[in-house]
Protein backbone atom coordinates (compact mmCIF):
# COMPACT_ATOMS: atom_id res chain seq x y z
CA UNK A 1 0.00 0.00 0.00
CA UNK A 2 1.04 3.47 -0.90
CA UNK A 3 1.10 6.37 1.48
CA UNK A 4 -0.75 8.49 1.73
CA UNK A 5 -3.85 7.61 0.73
CA UNK A 6 -5.58 10.87 -1.15
CA UNK A 7 -8.91 11.88 -2.73
CA UNK A 8 -9.99 13.96 -5.52
CA UNK A 9 -12.50 16.03 -4.69
CA UNK A 10 -13.26 19.56 -6.90
CA UNK A 11 -9.70 19.68 -8.15
CA UNK A 12 -8.48 19.66 -4.94
CA UNK A 13 -5.76 16.19 -3.31
CA UNK A 14 -7.46 15.70 0.12
CA UNK A 15 -5.86 13.27 2.11
CA UNK A 16 -7.34 10.73 4.18
CA UNK A 17 -7.74 11.73 7.18
CA UNK A 18 -10.16 14.54 6.78
CA UNK A 19 -12.19 12.55 4.83
CA UNK A 20 -12.60 10.26 7.01
CA UNK A 21 -12.73 12.36 9.68
CA UNK A 22 -15.98 13.73 8.32
CA UNK A 23 -17.63 10.52 7.29
CA UNK A 24 -16.76 8.94 11.37
CA UNK A 25 -18.86 12.58 12.87
CA UNK A 26 -21.58 12.12 10.29
CA UNK A 27 -22.11 8.15 10.71
CA UNK A 28 -21.60 8.91 14.77
CA UNK A 29 -24.09 11.18 15.12
CA UNK A 30 -26.34 9.06 12.78
CA UNK A 31 -26.39 6.41 15.32
CA UNK A 32 -26.49 9.18 18.08
CA UNK A 33 -29.85 10.03 16.88
CA UNK A 34 -31.38 6.56 16.38
CA UNK A 35 -30.44 5.41 20.24
CA UNK A 36 -32.04 8.52 21.62
CA UNK A 37 -35.42 7.75 19.55
CA UNK A 38 -34.91 4.42 20.92
CA UNK A 39 -34.28 5.38 24.29
CA UNK A 40 -36.48 5.54 27.24
CA UNK A 41 -34.56 8.45 28.90
CA UNK A 42 -36.01 11.54 27.32
CA UNK A 43 -34.78 15.11 27.97
CA UNK A 44 -36.08 18.52 27.77
CA UNK A 45 -35.38 20.42 24.11
CA UNK A 46 -33.71 22.97 26.60
CA UNK A 47 -31.72 20.29 28.02
CA UNK A 48 -30.58 18.44 24.73
CA UNK A 49 -29.66 22.04 22.97
CA UNK A 50 -27.60 22.79 26.34
CA UNK A 51 -25.80 19.51 26.08
CA UNK A 52 -24.84 19.30 22.42
CA UNK A 53 -23.83 23.18 22.23
CA UNK A 54 -21.71 22.88 25.27
CA UNK A 55 -20.14 19.49 24.05
CA UNK A 56 -19.17 20.78 20.72
CA UNK A 57 -18.26 24.03 22.03
CA UNK A 58 -15.72 22.34 24.56
CA UNK A 59 -14.80 19.63 22.24
CA UNK A 60 -14.12 22.36 19.24
CA UNK A 61 -12.05 24.36 21.81
CA UNK A 62 -9.79 21.40 23.53
CA UNK A 63 -9.32 19.48 20.35
CA UNK A 64 -7.51 22.49 19.26
CA UNK A 65 -5.97 23.90 22.19
CA UNK A 66 -4.43 20.54 23.27
CA UNK A 67 -3.21 19.64 20.09
CA UNK A 68 -1.65 22.88 19.88
CA UNK A 69 0.09 22.79 23.26
CA UNK A 70 1.69 19.52 21.83
CA UNK A 71 4.55 21.74 21.31
CA UNK A 72 4.23 24.67 23.55
CA UNK A 73 7.05 26.67 22.00
CA UNK A 74 6.21 26.73 18.43
CA UNK A 75 2.37 27.43 19.52
CA UNK A 76 3.57 30.59 22.00
CA UNK A 77 6.54 31.62 19.88
CA UNK A 78 5.44 31.21 16.20
CA UNK A 79 1.83 31.40 16.18
CA UNK A 80 0.02 30.58 13.54
CA UNK A 81 -4.06 30.46 12.90
CA UNK A 82 -4.16 28.19 10.14
CA UNK A 83 -1.53 26.03 11.84
CA UNK A 84 -3.77 26.33 15.35
CA UNK A 85 -7.25 25.60 13.52
CA UNK A 86 -5.43 22.04 11.58
CA UNK A 87 -3.97 20.95 14.79
CA UNK A 88 -6.74 18.57 16.54
CA UNK A 89 -6.45 15.40 19.34
CA UNK A 90 -9.10 13.40 20.27
CA UNK A 91 -7.78 13.74 23.58
CA UNK A 92 -8.38 17.19 24.07
CA UNK A 93 -12.06 17.06 22.29
CA UNK A 94 -13.51 14.56 24.59
CA UNK A 95 -11.63 15.94 27.99
CA UNK A 96 -13.49 19.72 27.10
CA UNK A 97 -16.27 18.61 25.77
CA UNK A 98 -17.04 16.81 28.79
CA UNK A 99 -16.13 19.91 30.89
CA UNK A 100 -18.94 21.88 28.13
CA UNK A 101 -21.30 19.19 28.94
CA UNK A 102 -21.10 19.70 33.07
CA UNK A 103 -21.27 23.65 32.15
CA UNK A 104 -24.10 23.30 30.14
CA UNK A 105 -25.65 21.12 32.59
CA UNK A 106 -25.67 23.34 35.34
CA UNK A 107 -26.79 26.02 33.69
CA UNK A 108 -29.88 24.69 32.81
CA UNK A 109 -30.33 23.02 36.15
CA UNK A 110 -29.87 18.83 35.03
CA UNK A 111 -28.06 16.95 37.49
CA UNK A 112 -28.74 13.46 35.51
CA UNK A 113 -26.01 11.74 33.67
CA UNK A 114 -26.30 12.33 29.65
CA UNK A 115 -23.32 10.53 28.85
CA UNK A 116 -24.58 6.30 27.70
CA UNK A 117 -26.15 7.42 24.79
CA UNK A 118 -23.23 8.95 23.47
CA UNK A 119 -20.57 6.15 24.12
CA UNK A 120 -21.24 3.79 21.68
CA UNK A 121 -21.20 6.53 18.87
CA UNK A 122 -18.09 7.95 20.02
CA UNK A 123 -16.28 4.83 19.82
CA UNK A 124 -17.30 4.47 16.20
CA UNK A 125 -16.50 7.97 14.99
CA UNK A 126 -12.86 7.45 16.51
CA UNK A 127 -12.94 3.86 14.67
CA UNK A 128 -13.76 5.49 11.10
CA UNK A 129 -11.38 8.82 11.85
CA UNK A 130 -8.39 6.24 12.93
CA UNK A 131 -8.62 4.29 9.70
CA UNK A 132 -8.06 7.89 7.87
CA UNK A 133 -5.23 8.58 10.39
CA UNK A 134 -3.49 4.93 9.36
CA UNK A 135 -4.16 5.44 5.42
CA UNK A 136 -2.50 9.14 5.85
CA UNK A 137 1.00 7.37 7.41
CA UNK A 138 3.56 9.89 7.71
CA UNK A 139 2.03 13.03 5.99
CA UNK A 140 0.35 14.17 9.35
CA UNK A 141 1.18 13.55 13.08
CA UNK A 142 -0.83 10.68 14.50
CA UNK A 143 1.85 7.85 13.07
CA UNK A 144 4.36 6.34 15.88
CA UNK A 145 8.30 5.93 16.30
CA UNK A 146 10.21 3.69 14.57
CA UNK A 147 10.22 0.00 15.83
CA UNK A 148 11.95 -3.53 14.97
CA UNK A 149 9.16 -5.56 16.57
CA UNK A 150 6.60 -7.57 14.44
CA UNK A 151 4.34 -5.40 13.87
CA UNK A 152 6.41 -2.61 12.52
CA UNK A 153 5.08 -1.27 8.96
CA UNK A 154 6.53 1.48 6.19
CA UNK A 155 3.93 4.67 6.61
CA UNK A 156 5.60 6.24 3.92
CA UNK A 157 9.30 6.78 5.30
CA UNK A 158 12.17 4.54 5.29
CA UNK A 159 11.07 3.65 8.45
CA UNK A 160 8.94 0.57 10.26
CA UNK A 161 6.95 2.12 12.60
CA UNK A 162 4.64 1.39 15.32
CA UNK A 163 1.09 1.21 13.34
CA UNK A 164 -0.37 2.93 16.39
CA UNK A 165 -3.89 3.90 14.35
CA UNK A 166 -4.31 0.28 13.82
CA UNK A 167 -3.66 -0.65 17.81
CA UNK A 168 -5.99 1.86 18.37
CA UNK A 169 -8.71 0.64 16.30
CA UNK A 170 -7.83 -3.38 17.58
CA UNK A 171 -8.37 -1.37 21.54
CA UNK A 172 -11.59 0.13 20.53
CA UNK A 173 -13.44 -2.96 19.08
CA UNK A 174 -12.38 -5.25 22.07
CA UNK A 175 -13.74 -1.98 24.77
CA UNK A 176 -16.63 -2.01 22.38
CA UNK A 177 -17.47 -5.32 23.11
CA UNK A 178 -16.83 -5.18 26.48
CA UNK A 179 -18.94 -2.27 27.50
CA UNK A 180 -21.86 -4.03 25.33
CA UNK A 181 -21.97 -7.23 27.52
CA UNK A 182 -21.52 -4.72 30.77
CA UNK A 183 -24.74 -3.22 29.36
CA UNK A 184 -26.36 -5.59 28.74
CA UNK A 185 -26.52 -6.60 32.79
CA UNK A 186 -28.30 -3.48 33.03
CA UNK A 187 -26.76 -3.29 37.03
CA UNK A 188 -25.18 -0.01 36.85
CA UNK A 189 -26.54 3.93 37.47
CA UNK A 190 -27.01 6.15 34.67
CA UNK A 191 -23.77 7.23 33.45
CA UNK A 192 -21.47 4.23 34.71
CA UNK A 193 -20.92 3.24 30.73
CA UNK A 194 -19.61 6.47 29.63
CA UNK A 195 -16.96 6.77 33.24
CA UNK A 196 -16.16 3.39 32.43
CA UNK A 197 -15.43 4.59 29.02
CA UNK A 198 -14.14 7.41 29.49
CA UNK A 199 -11.11 5.52 32.08
CA UNK A 200 -10.62 3.07 29.39
CA UNK A 201 -9.83 5.04 26.66
CA UNK A 202 -7.67 7.74 28.23
CA UNK A 203 -5.53 4.94 30.46
CA UNK A 204 -5.02 3.00 26.99
CA UNK A 205 -4.26 6.82 25.07
CA UNK A 206 -1.92 7.41 27.89
CA UNK A 207 0.03 4.29 27.37
CA UNK A 208 -0.27 4.70 23.62
CA UNK A 209 1.81 8.10 23.47
CA UNK A 210 5.02 6.89 24.73
CA UNK A 211 4.84 4.75 21.39
CA UNK A 212 4.57 8.34 19.28
CA UNK A 213 6.89 11.17 18.50
CA UNK A 214 6.40 13.67 21.19
CA UNK A 215 7.86 16.76 23.03
CA UNK A 216 8.20 16.28 27.00
CA UNK A 217 6.72 18.88 29.13
CA UNK A 218 6.95 17.32 32.51
CA UNK A 219 9.26 14.36 32.91
CA UNK A 220 8.84 12.11 29.71
CA UNK A 221 5.34 13.25 29.88
CA UNK A 222 4.22 14.62 26.73
CA UNK A 223 0.62 17.37 26.47
CA UNK A 224 -1.54 14.89 25.90
CA UNK A 225 -0.69 12.24 28.50
CA UNK A 226 -0.51 15.12 31.32
CA UNK A 227 -4.66 15.70 30.08
CA UNK A 228 -4.92 11.81 30.38
CA UNK A 229 -3.53 11.78 33.62
CA UNK A 230 -5.82 14.38 34.69
CA UNK A 231 -9.04 12.40 33.17
CA UNK A 232 -7.91 9.33 34.44
CA UNK A 233 -7.65 10.58 38.70
CA UNK A 234 -11.41 12.21 37.61
CA UNK A 235 -12.50 8.88 36.36
CA UNK A 236 -10.84 6.94 38.81
CA UNK A 237 -12.92 9.24 41.83
CA UNK A 238 -16.23 9.46 40.17
CA UNK A 239 -16.73 5.71 39.38
CA UNK A 240 -15.28 4.98 43.40
CA UNK A 241 -18.95 7.47 43.92
CA UNK A 242 -20.62 5.52 41.68
CA UNK A 243 -23.63 3.42 43.20
CA UNK A 244 -24.06 -0.36 41.85
CA UNK A 245 -27.90 -1.05 41.49
CA UNK A 246 -28.70 -4.39 42.97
Amino acid sequence: MDFPLTFQLFGKTILAHPVFETIGIFLAMRYYFYLKRKSSEKLSFITSAAVLIGATAGALIGSKLIGNLENPQVFFENFSFKRFWTNNTIVGGLAFGLIGVELAKKMVGHKESTGDLIVFPLILAIIIGRIGCFLTGVYEETYGLPTTSVFGMHLGDEYLRHPVALYEIAFLLFMWFELKMIAKKNKYVSGFLFQLFMLSYFSFRFLLDFMKPKIDIIGNLGTIQLVCLSVIIYYIYKIKTSTVLI
